[in-house]
């Protein structure tokens, strides 16, 4: 038949499909209930439609507060795991070392370990330093777990570097500091841009270990969860719907530059 010819045919892009949707499916739901106005506490069944809680996010105490805090651990998390996971990866992989190997290994630790492992692991560690649970705990905390996702994205990309292209630059009179700036560092900067994106959106989301060492400090997703059990705020569905937009915007933008590059460099 037909159809079915049609469908084994586009079976891979039926799926991708099927899957995005899925993906995409409670964002739409967020955003549908960012316009609603519940009669109690739960935003969860609709009522009406309102233009309140776009017209006043802050509305609520302490939300805007909490998420100003989660922007600048993520900020500051994302560029401490960057500029460290980015001198750790070309380590790595320019170089040979001791133990190098098990630095390797090590390297995938925090990824595969579970989550509340390492959230215990270093509220043990913070305490046994005496150190006061708070904003420096969980911005060293964010550090450490997302160092582990910047490596790997930048030792990706360093392994795909031509190191000829280096050597090239050299034989031009072209100084370290010189070829790393105007080499190097271009070639690898759509593996670091990864990296940091990747710990940003990690950071940021974060809820476990940031409950673990956090200590009175209310990140965004900490309040989230600390609201869903007196009653869920409208604003917070507005506020995750303006992220989700920006996020989307952010992507399309990088990929239509991605694509007017592309095409200005064919002849």
């Amino acid at each position: 038949m037909p159809a079915l010819r049609w469908i084994r045919r586009n079976m891979i892009v039926i799926a991708g499909l099927l899957t995005l949707g899925y993906m995409i499916v409670p964002n739409i739901v967020v955003m549908v209930f960012s316009f609603n106005k519940p009669n109690g506490r739960f935003n969860y069944a609709w009522q009406q439609f309102s233009l309140d809680a776009w017209k006043d996010p802050c509305g609520v105490a302490d939300l805007c507060s909490s998420l100003s805090l989660s922007f600048r651990i993520a900020i500051w998390a994302t560029i401490g795991a960057t500029v460290l996971g980015t001198m750790i990866a070309f380590a790595l992989v320019r170089y040979r070392f001791r133990a190098r190997g098990a630095i390797n290994s090590l390297i995938f630790l925090p990824m595969a370990m579970p989550e509340v492992v390492m959230a215990a692991s270093l509220l043990t560690l913070f305490l046994n330093m005496g150190a006061e649970l708070g904003y420096w705990t969980v911005l060293i905390a964010h550090i450490m777990f997302c160092l582990s996702f910047v490596v790997t994205a930048v030792k990706a990309r360093v392994m795909s570097m031509d190191p000829r292209l280096e050597e090239a630059a050299r034989d031009l009179y072209a100084g370290p500091v010189q070829t790393f700036v105007r080499v190097t560092l271009p070639i690898a900067a759509p593996g670091i841009a990864a990296g940091a994106l990747l710990a940003f959106a990690l950071s940021f989301d974060d809820f476990i270990i940031t409950n673990f060492n956090a200590g009175s400090t209310v990140t965004f997703p900490m309040f989230v969860w600390g609201s869903a059990q007196r009653g869920t705020p409208v604003q917070i569905n507005v506020i995750g719907t303006a992220m989700f937009i920006i996020a989307v915007t952010v992507v399309l933008v990088g990929q239509l530059v991605a694509n007017r590059r592309k095409n200005n460099a064919q002849p």
